[in-house]
């Protein structure tokens, strides 16, 4: 068993984690939100029904850290960033799932995985990463010789576009082959945009009502089409990739690892 401490926990993916912690053995150590959150200054664990703790919910510094075996971060980029710098001067090991995080501070994710073991992630879904994987394979054995395209769709609610799992699917391509390796993302609008160009990958975005994810890669060829879809339909297969990665972080050594490092699919 583990103490694991959620930063964003009064979100509706920390509630996710919370219950996949307490149903995997694991314990809910102290964790962090904003002042403006209903748990603030509580017990974490009250997000589980008839769980108590002394555990409390607070501000990020590096004192709440000591008590746990890592932190698992599905906050805000400025957020992630405030835990990064805590967890480090700790020695507090991170699972980092937050998204939008742009490239300065992935080289601060980075800089920081010399000194703590770090899971760093723009999915936990082990279905998601999956097709990570196929989507690099099958970019590498079409060749270039097919145009790429990437549909992503979330819930209305979502702050971030083209979403950090949309983003990784971009790079998987053009780490694929090549062929893709300088071709750029383009986000087509209405009017006459001209005929599609052989450097670009094109990325389609949707937002409405509850969808929890859904990513598709196309290959588009001549007289066929390659289509790798993945659909969430509950956040717990997040939460429990997350949880997973916790159980694998706190018997690392200092690094940065993928989810692809956890499932043991690299």
């Amino acid at each position: 068993m583990s103490i694991v401490g959620i930063c964003g926990v009064g979100g509706r993916m920390g509630h996710a984690i919370a219950r996949s912690l307490d149903a995997k053995g694991h314990a809910i150590g102290n964790s962090f939100d904003i002042e403006a959150s209903p748990i603030f200054g509580k017990d974490p664990s009250l997000v589980i029904v008839d769980k108590k703790s002394t555990a409390t919910v607070s501000a990020i510094t590096v004192s709440p850290l000591s008590s746990v075996d890592c932190v698992i971060d599905f906050s805000s980029p400025v957020a992630t960033m405030k835990i990064l710098e805590a967890a480090v001067e700790s020695g507090t090991p991170l699972v980092i799932a937050t998204t939008g995080i742009d490239t300065a501070m992935e080289k601060k994710i980075s800089d920081a995985a010399n000194h703590i073991p770090i899971v760093y992630a723009t999915n936990m879904s082990v279905g998601v990463n999956l097709l990570f994987k196929l989507t690099e394979m099958a970019a590498g054995a079409l060749g270039g010789s097919y145009d790429a395209e990437v549909f992503e769709a979330h819930h209305r609610h979502k702050k971030d576009s083209p979403s950090g799992t949309a983003s990784t699917l971009i790079r998987s391509i053009q780490e694929g082959h090549e062929a893709y390796r300088d071709n750029k993302e383009a986000y087509r609008d209405r009017g006459i945009i001209g005929e599609r160009s052989d450097d670009e990958i094109g990325v389609q975005i949707l937002r409405g009502g509850d969808i929890v994810g859904e990513h598709t890669v196309f290959f588009c060829g001549d007289g066929e089409r390659i289509e790798i879809t993945h659909r969430a339909t509950d956040r717990r297969i997040f939460a429990d990739g997350a949880v997973r990665a916790a159980e694998f972080v706190v018997k690392a050594e200092p690094g940065l690892y993928s989810m692809f490092d956890v499932l043991n699919i690299g």
